[in-house]
């Protein structure tokens, strides 16, 4: 496997791990997704720890740190973004290395994009 897949495919796993754990960053939901009943709140949380669907269309770069979703008729994203653990933006964080990097996940509303 060539280096740059083999990079994407631990981003990807350690990703998978964040959302199934939220061990390794925080996770926050919009003002349009804390609006929506707890219910509803509760099934998109349970969805976006699922495991996704990835293809080129939303995964261009096989890393599994976005995906579009509909739940309960609200069109959902979700996206991790990376930065670095002690929150100084002069590092540079790296998403293949859980030491490195603190990952930040945040579901919104599509119209909240």
């Amino acid at each position: 496997m060539p280096t740059d897949l083999r990079r994407a495919a631990t981003i990807a796993r350690l990703n998978e791990e964040f959302r199934f754990t939220g061990r390794g960053g925080q996770m926050f939901m919009t003002a349009g997704v804390a609006a929506l009943p707890p219910a509803t709140q509760r099934l998109i949380m349970d969805t976006v720890q699922m495991p996704g669907e990835f293809g080129p269309d939303n995964d261009p770069y096989f890393e599994g740190d976005f995906q579009a979703m509909t739940v309960h008729g609200h069109r959902i994203f979700w996206k991790i973004d990376y930065y670095p653990p002690d929150d100084d933006p002069s590092r540079d964080p790296d998403p293949a290395d859980p030491a490195a990097v603190k990952r930040v996940l945040t579901i919104m509303l599509a119209e909240e994009y």
